[in-house]
Order: C-alpha cells, then structure tokens, then sequence
C-alpha cells in the first residue's frame, strides 16, 4: 500500500464560462499528461479549487475517471478529500474506496472554521476508517487556518494508512516531523518555490504546479536535485525556472488555466469568481 512516484502533477478543474463543472477537458488534460510519460496526478486539489466544488461535483469527477478506460495501473491517480464538512468527507471517502482507478487520497483539514488537534484528529481517523488506500496528510495553515501539530501528526501516523504528508507550512518544521516519522515516509513539497532548499532539509517528493505546462522538465529539474548523482549530464532548465518565477508573481491557477488552453488546445475555461477577477 504506497504511491510509487515522487512527483505528481496538481491539475486544475475545468469550467465553462457559467462556472459549472467541465468534466471532459478534466479528464482530457489528465490523459494529455499521462501520454506525456507523467505517471502520477492529484485531482481535486488546491489546483483543482477543491474548496469551490460541492459534494456532487466531486462525485461527478470521480465517476468520470471512474469511465475513463485509459486511467489505470500502472498510472496513479490521487484524489483530494477535504470538507468543512466531516460528514461529506466521510461520504466522499467510501465511494472513493469502490473506486479501482484511484490509488490514494490527499487529505486536507477543514477550512475556516479551526478545528481543535483533537477535533482534527477524530476527522482524520472517522476518514481513514473508510478506506484502505494509502493516505498522504496535507497541511496548509495558510490556506486554512490549522496547523497540525507534531504531537497530533505523531499521533495520526501510528496508522500505518498515512503514507506522506504534503507540507505547506513552515518548514523548520520538517527537522521534527522528520524525528517522529518513519525513514520511509513521504514528505511532499507544495509547488516548486525553493524546491533545492526543501530538498536540503528533507522533502522527497513534490507536487508539481508547473509540471501542468513543463511536466517532463519538472519532473526531471525535481529528479536531479533530489538525486544529484544519478545525473552524469546536467541539464539546462532555464525555460521552466523562467516559468516557476512567473507562477510566483500570478494567480497560479487563473494562469495555468489560460496557458494549457493556448498551448494544447484543451478548453480549461475560467477559474471561479473571485479568481480570475
């Protein structure tokens, strides 16, 4: 029970121009990655703007990957599961766990409304019951208000479902998550803003926002840094760090959109207001 690559990519969530869910061009830019060589995506995501979607359009994105034939192992496809809402986390959960095409869950703490380390902790755990895929944690205090502590994160990983964490805070943090977790344990890096400098204090996998519009050239930048003496020839990246300083200045997601939908074709559409405003 594991996710084999230590890089995936976060695709954004289609719309039409009235802001509902665009389902095929979804899956559309998914199969344009994975043709590509890309063997890992993150659906529903912050990418995705997860927190916009309701309960039923997240069905809607499972059942369509669900349909689609070509999104199968070895290619692995995880799913984003956060709600302000336990109970529809919890629902969301079990048909994830029916599902054959998804191979693991990210899952993300309530938004706005502050749960306490131990409110957190029974979230967590009323969710891991209804699965047996493996689960990577995502703590993003900035987006959300809640930061897990490193004695609720001790806590949770005695389970041996939660697999990685993807770790968006501050990253002094990672010396002591690093103490409590198991040397196998997966530490995703949120996006590739100082990516060599997270590799220097422990993060092992990334997921990739750029890797939208250069996944290849991500995925190999990433590689070489997190494995410098597997590269005899090193390899010029000025294209895609031009790129990831754009994405700094940006909001992400409006211009990812934008520039998949002018340089493949695939209609992304528009973010939902306010984004894109």
């Amino acid at each position: 029970m594991t996710l084999t690559e230590v890089y995936h990519v976060s695709v954004p969530t289609a719309f039409y121009p009235d802001e509902s869910l665009n389902t095929e061009a979804t899956i559309q830019h998914i199969l344009s990655l994975k043709a590509m060589g890309i063997g890992t995506v993150l659906l529903c995501g912050s990418m995705g703007e997860q927190h916009s979607l309701t309960l039923d359009e997240k069905l809607q994105l499972l059942e369509a990957v669900n349909k689609e034939s070509q999104l199968t192992l070895p290619f692995e496809l995880i799913f984003g599961v956060s709600s302000i809402r336990q109970k529809e986390a919890v629902h969301l959960t079990k048909e994830i766990e029916k599902s054959a095409t998804v191979s693991g869950i990210l899952l993300g703490f309530p938004p706005y409304i502050l749960p306490t380390q131990e409110e957190a902790i029974q979230y967590v755990q009323s969710i891991l019951k209804e699965t047996t895929k493996p689960v990577l944690l995502y703590n993003n205090p900035r987006r959300t208000g809640f930061n897990l502590s490193i004695s609720a994160f001790s806590e949770l990983i005695k389970q041996p479902k939660i697999i990685g964490i993807k770790e968006a805070g501050d990253r002094s943090r990672l010396l002591e998550i690093k103490k409590v977790a198991s040397k196998d344990f997966f530490i995703y890096a949120g996006g590739e803003q100082e990516l060599s400098d997270k590799i220097a204090v422990g993060f092992n996998r990334l997921s990739s926002i750029a890797g939208n519009l250069y996944p290849l050239e991500t995925r190999d930048w990433f590689t070489q840094m997190l494995y410098p003496e597997t590269f005899i020839k090193q390899t010029d990246f000025k294209s895609l760090l031009q790129e990831i300083d754009k994405l700094a200045t940006v909001s992400p997601v409006v211009y990812l959109k934008d520039q998949l939908t002018k340089t493949t074709g695939i209609p992304m559409g528009i973010c939902r207001t306010p984004l894109g405003n």
